[in-house]
């Protein structure tokens, strides 16, 4: 297999471009704390630190799940396990991408620096979650939620109010979007001995869990527009993904996994760039009043 082709099976192995899913918020924290556009660099770094962590956690979880991915019917055709891409290869990119996230952490300042060990404890900790808790969907929640903290400590320097709210959302929204994907392996979990909220609580109330979830997402969202006292775009863009979670909710009510893809991917892709867009709106609109 030429090295070209090995990459870009690496990166579908990792679904590199769900990497929008916490990157908008990671651009939203930065924007936030400076009240404004952040200097390029400081953009450019926090990029560069979103990627390598995301990047790190997907590429590590796949190493450590091939096993179970292998006998898995639904994940068996996965690059690691179906032999396309090599696990030497896949060491690679998870050494590559730590390393990202090291410099990139490194040059947006000593906090982030400090705090990179205890982000990657959390992100590659995940993996194993499920394996022995049902909370692995909470931990993967707050695997996301450090894109909004770090990008705010690593323009402010600390952490305010806001920022907490930024996340706690995330974590929230997280939580409940990665039950309902876990919904497809429930009887394989049981079999497997392995740890969810479908497989510990049943299809219906894992879905009232996931519901709970993103409710608490809304409210923590809406925290944040009245902490940074927020006008009329973010709060349009709130409405809207309020909108886009009840959408996803009802695409999946009953336990109806045959859109699981539409509400999975296509609907959380743009919960983070819907609500991003509605604060970047709003700073422009101010820059160009007189």
């Amino acid at each position: 297999m030429s090295t070209f082709k090995q990459f870009r099976e690496l990166l579908d192995m990792i679904k590199f471009e769900h990497t929008v899913f916490a990157l908008p918020f990671a651009l939203l924290g930065g924007l936030a704390s400076y009240r404004g556009a952040p200097p390029l660099e400081k953009v450019l770094w926090i990029l560069a630190a979103m990627v390598g962590a995301r990047t790190a956690a997907m590429t590590f979880n796949r190493l450590a799940d091939e096993d179970l991915d292998g006998a898995n019917p639904r994940t068996a055709s996965r690059a690691l396990p179906a032999g396309r891409v090599t696990r030497a290869g896949a060491y690679a990119l998870l050494g590559v991408s730590i390393l990202l996230l090291c410099v990139a952490a490194g040059r947006l300042g000593p906090l982030p620096w400090k705090l990179t060990p205890l982000a990657l404890v959390i992100i590659l900790g995940y993996s194993f979650c499920k394996r022995f808790t049902a909370l692995s969907h909470v931990v993967l929640g707050l695997s996301l939620a450090g894109a909004p903290l770090g990008a705010w400590i690593a323009v402010n320097g600390f952490l305010q109010a806001p920022a907490w709210y930024l996340a706690l959302g995330v974590l929230t929204w997280t939580a409940g979007f990665d039950i309902l994907y876990a919904l497809q392996d429930q009887d394989y979990d049981v079999s497997r001995g392995l740890h969810s909220i479908p497989s510990r609580l049943g299809t219906a109330r894992s879905l009232l869990l996931s519901r709970a979830f993103h409710l608490a997402a809304v409210i923590a969202w809406a925290g944040f527009n009245l902490a940074v006292e927020a006008h009329v775009l973010p709060w349009l863009g709130w409405a809207l993904v309020t909108a886009i979670l009840l959408r996803e909710q009802w695409v999946v009510r009953g336990g109806n996994l045959s859109r699981i893809d539409h509400a999975f991917f296509t609907l959380n892709s743009l919960v983070g760039l819907v609500f991003f867009a509605g604060h970047a709106a709003e700073w422009l609109v101010a820059r160009a009043l007189p």
